[in-house]
């Protein structure tokens, strides 16, 4: 049996210009693809951020994976962080944003988790899209109309979150599930990506730059040029074989030839 989705994926990390020690943490490896913004001071964060990763990359090698295994791994994940107090990194959390290779009744589908405000895109038909809705106080001071988006970009507030793994939090992800299609790039990155560059010039460099590696690298360095205030993390994947009808693989340049008008679905919450 393949997997419902293959996929090309690279990632990129910088400490960026003004701290010290990278917090950031990421995982590339089908069918998984996250990246942990960890916080806490000292090295709290850095170490929250690498006990999330070690507890998903237990489900690196599997062909699909299940809502009940990803939310397995968070529960795993969020245990072992909330254990780190005793060993001196008290405080410590970490935000948690990514996709996942899923499958519905065969078909290839992303399984998008979030908790906190780093965040995953979607790229597809030239055309960029936030999944994921933060979970920050300046997102709620958004809906409820106090500011703009703009000026959100600026406030001095942005870094306070309203959900993580750890830190004294309990608060659970969002997820969202959604057919795959052939061409889909997935785009997930820490908030040191999205301070620094517009959506357009995201936009821009997923879509001149094919290569998944070259692209992440470009971005990562764009944001640092740009005032690197924070660490810079950023995972592309691409869809290249998409399982689109029961037990037939499509590859992205034959993709036209079959139209996918199955609506999204909403899990637990999530919006599209």
């Amino acid at each position: 049996m393949s997997a419902p989705i293959i996929t090309a994926s690279a990632g990129s990390t910088d400490v960026g210009a003004r701290r010290k020690l990278n917090e950031d943490a990421y995982l590339a490896t089908a069918p998984l693809f996250i990246v942990a913004d960890g916080m806490g001071g000292h090295d709290a964060g850095e170490v929250a951020s690498a006990t999330v990763i070690e507890h998903f990359s237990r489900l690196v090698g599997r062909e699909a994976l299940s809502i009940e295994e990803v939310r397995d791994a968070l529960a795993a994940a969020r245990e072992a962080v909330g254990a780190l107090g005793q060993y001196g990194a008290a405080g410590a959390g970490t935000t948690l944003s990514g996709v996942a290779v899923a499958a519905v009744d065969g078909l290839g589908y992303w399984l998008v988790l979030n908790i906190g405000d780093s965040r995953t895109y979607q790229f597809s038909d030239g055309e960029l899209e936030q999944i994921t809705v933060d979970h920050s106080y300046i997102q709620e001071l958004i809906e409820e109309g106090e500011i703009t988006p703009e000026q959100g970009r600026s406030d001095p507030r942005r870094n306070i979150i309203t959900r993580a793994i750890g830190a004294g939090s309990v608060g659970d992800a969002d997820y969202w599930l959604f057919p795959a299609e052939c061409g889909d790039r997935m785009l997930v990155c820490s908030d040191g990506l999205t301070t620094e560059l517009s959506d357009e010039r995201i936009a821009e460099v997923l879509r001149t730059e094919p290569d998944p590696q070259r692209a992440a690298d470009i971005l990562t360095a764009d944001a640092v040029r740009a005032g690197g205030r924070d660490n810079v993390t950023v995972v592309i994947v691409d869809a290249v074989t998409v399982a689109s009808v029961r037990g037939v693989h499509v590859r992205a340049d034959e993709a036209d030839d079959l139209a996918d008008t199955r609506p999204r679905a909403a899990v637990d919450g999530g919006m599209r």
